[in-house]
Order: C-alpha cells, then structure tokens, then sequence
C-alpha cells in the first residue's frame, strides 16, 4: 500500500534545486506524482506530491531533512491519503484579468467559498500591459462546483461579480 507525503521547499532561487529534490526521491525509491514550481521575486518555491511504501517515505523524510540542512532550504513533509475522484462534483476553470488592484483575490475567494465552491488550483500574475505599462492582473483557477448547483446562475453570479469589480471573467468547464 503507497503512503504518500507532501512535500515543500523554499529558498533562495539557485540552478539544481528541482534536480536535488528530484534526486531526493527517486534515491528513496519513492514516486514524484504531482508538483507545482515557482520563482517569487528572488526565492523558489515547490509543492509535490510524492509516494512509496512506509519505508521509502520514510527514508525519504530524513534525506529531505538532510537535504535543508545542506542547501539552506526550508523543507516540510507532512503524510496525506490520496484524494479520491468526486463524482458529484463538476470541474470548472476560472480565469481574470484586469487592472491590478488590491483584494481580487479575496473577493473571488469570498464569492466561491459562500456558495460551497472549493478551489483545486490557482496561479496569479502580475504584468506590465503592453504599450501603457499599465499594472496587470491575471489569475487561473480550477474549481470544483457541487454538483447540484445552478451552473448558469452561478455563472451568471460570477459574471456579475465581475463587473462590479471591472475584471474581465472567464468561467467554462474543464476539458479533459
């Protein structure tokens, strides 16, 4: 039976940290399932999935420590069960952009949260627009929407949204 550990370092951005952490579980005998890298201003940052037996994992905890201990990293692990697929839930992808603006973020976060909505994944960027250098915002979500809601109201919702805050809004299921 795998046991699956999630995993996240962060430190500052240098060439080998994918590589050190990679190398971390595939020595360990363990599996890199899923994972998500970023540079934020001057510092990397990585979440990921990873999955062995008990022992594996386990020996995989104490490299990663290690691991911090030499690169400076801070490293955290924590165990998790693997979700399991919802069938009663629909996947939506969610995008904005709009002039930047303090609280869009939370507003959509309010608006999906009041209505049961859990958000899955989100990214959001920040952008010179081109010609006006205009500060930009863009966001990306993948949400998951109970399967008994009224899509086209909660379409229609968010739409509204929207425009209250003057953000151009996208909300259209996920293709697979």
């Amino acid at each position: 039976m795998n046991t699956h550990l999630v995993i996240s370092a962060i430190g500052e951005d240098r060439p080998g940290i994918v590589e050190a952490v990679a190398g971390a579980i595939h020595d360990a005998g363990c599996n890199l399932e899923d994972s998500r890298m970023t540079v934020l201003g001057g510092t990397f940052a990585i979440v990921l999935l990873a999955s062995g037996n008990w022992n594996t994992t386990t020996k995989l905890e104490k490299a990663l420590d290690r691991l911090g201990q030499a690169t400076g990293l801070t490293v955290t692990t924590q165990r998790t069960e693997r979700k399991p697929p919802r069938s009663d839930r629909l996947p939506y992808a969610i995008d904005v952009i709009a002039l930047d603006q303090p609280g869009i973020v939370h507003e959509l976060a309010s608006f999906f949260a009041e209505r049961g909505v859990n958000i899955q994944n989100m990214t959001t960027a920040t952008y010179a627009a081109p010609h006006t250098g205009s500060p930009m915002f863009s966001l990306h979500m993948t949400i998951e929407i109970p399967g008994q809601a009224h899509l086209a109201g909660l379409r229609d919702e968010f739409l509204d949204l929207c425009d209250s805050f003057n953000l151009d809004g996208i909300m259209e299921p996920v293709k697979h």
